[in-house]
């Protein structure tokens, strides 16, 4: 199987742009395959240790700079082009773009700005649990190419896509899924457009024999969708997927079937789970599915860490973590579904987000204590006193320099029997290595003596 790349490096110029864990995972891959004419590495920094073999190291500020002395360049996700693509004499690949264009077919994609990795975990669950041939790839921190011999004709394969993987495709999957999008990754883009542009990529190549699912909140322009387009939402009754709540129940209707969520008996939390186990509901029915089994692989999905966790109980306060959230949304969300939070801890690196819908949900919501930490948390808290003098009960704004800070104050005041939540709408780089250890650290905050 794995000889099936040998046609993109036969004979070239081979350069791996980033060395990271994919950039890693291809050169071990391709150091298997052989063929190519000489395999070199570019990155910014030197790496600790670099692999014992002859090619070339590129490093530092101007790395970028050597693209066109090779004929095929495996870029890493995340990586800046200093250029266009096509303004490059090389071809630009990728992982990502190497396994689609081999396995399409077989590929269920998903992407979206937040609930990307729930649908993805959730849905390979259920298929798993069914006894159905799967796997899990992609965004979800497992590189494709390491996983090619596994690929028989019957695997579905359950595939996580980040914008940065999307961004350079040329290939879309058989099924795609755009969950949502919310304004993110401008530091990246610098504008919405491209990073809606970016998304899109989930559904530009598919053809009429392929599918997309759609949250109604981003659909495709008229005509630039070339496969069938299922439109999903919330409360939407002219979509052909809809979750609503009818009754103190949560339905999804879809295919002319309804499916009552036993929300009971489930732990993902919050209507934004609810869409997301519809999205995977419809998945399943496309596939042959009974509903006997959807049902038994939601009933034992364990949800994923740091997206509105139950980390337990002190003093007979609940903690929850949702360090995830990075986007004004899945603040409000959390809020929404955790209706007896006394207590939210919110801010981390400003990268010039629009706070104003949070600021605005903030004013009306019963939270009693709204801690703001960071530059975002004193961005905020600047904010709402220069622009919003309506805000209701200003009181309940408290300024925390750091997370020590915050967890400390929300001991303090945090009433029994209520919830306090870490929900911070922002970013954690600069602050933590990324939003696992910033959860990790409040767990860790909450619970030391």
């Amino acid at each position: 199987m794995i000889e099936k790349i040998k046609p993109w490096i036969q004979g070239k110029r081979v350069l791996l742009l980033g060395f990271g864990r994919e950039g890693q995972s291809t050169y071990h891959v391709l150091r298997q395959v052989r063929g190519y004419e000489k395999l070199d590495i570019a990155d910014v920094s030197s790496p600790a240790s670099r692999p014992d073999e002859d090619g070339l190291w590129i490093t530092g500020p101007d790395y970028q700079k050597c693209l066109d002395n090779y004929d095929v360049v495996f870029k890493s996700p995340g990586i800046v082009l200093e250029k266009p693509a096509e303004e490059y004499k090389c071809r630009i690949l990728s992982q990502t773009e190497v396994f689609f264009q081999l396995f399409r077919d077989q590929i269920i994609g998903i992407t979206g700005t937040k609930g990307k990795s729930t649908v993805t975990t959730l849905l390979y669950h259920i298929l798993k649990n069914a006894g159905m041939d799967t796997m899990i790839l992609g965004n979800i921190g497992i590189p494709a190419l390491d996983h090619m011999e596994e690929v028989t004709k019957d695997t579905r394969i359950v595939f996580e896509l980040s914008c940065h993987q999307l961004e350079y495709m040329t290939v879309s999957p058989h099924i795609g899924i755009l969950v949502n999008i919310h304004e993110e990754h401008l530091d990246h883009y610098g504008t919405m457009e491209k990073y809606v542009e970016s998304k899109h990529r989930i559904f530009k190549n598919q053809t009429g024999s392929d599918m997309l699912i759609c949250n109604v909140q981003c659909l495709p322009q008229e005509g630039t969708c070339p496969s069938r387009l299922i439109r999903a939402g919330v409360d939407a009754p002219d979509a052909q997927l809809c979750v609503s709540e009818e009754k103190g129940e949560t339905w999804i209707r879809y295919d002319a079937q309804s499916y009552r969520i036993p929300v009971d008996q489930i732990k993902l939390l919050g209507q934004h789970n609810y869409f997301d186990i519809g999205v995977v509901y419809a998945v399943c029915r496309i596939l042959g599915m009974d509903e006997e089994l959807f049902t038994q692989g939601l009933k034992t999905y364990e949800p994923l860490p740091h997206r509105l966790q139950y980390l337990g109980e002190r003093d007979g306060v609940k903690y929850y973590d949702d360090s995830i959230s990075t986007i004004c949304d899945t603040t409000i969300q959390a809020l929404k579904t955790l209706k007896d939070t006394d207590t939210v801890l919110i801010g981390g690196m400003d990268r010039g987000i629009d706070y104003r819908e949070l600021i605005e949900y903030l004013s009306q919501c019963q939270v009693r204590h709204i801690i703001l930490m960071e530059a975002t948390g004193k961005r905020i808290y600047q904010e709402i006193y220069r622009y919003y003098p309506d805000f209701e009960n200003r009181s309940r704004l408290i300024l925390a320099e750091h997370l020590e800070d915050g967890v400390r104050r929300a001991r303090e005041i945090t009433r029994p029997g209520c919830s306090c939540v870490l929900s911070p709408a922002a970013a954690s780089y600069g602050i933590f290595k990324n939003f696992e250890e910033r959860g990790e650290t409040f767990a860790r905050l909450v619970f030391r003596s």
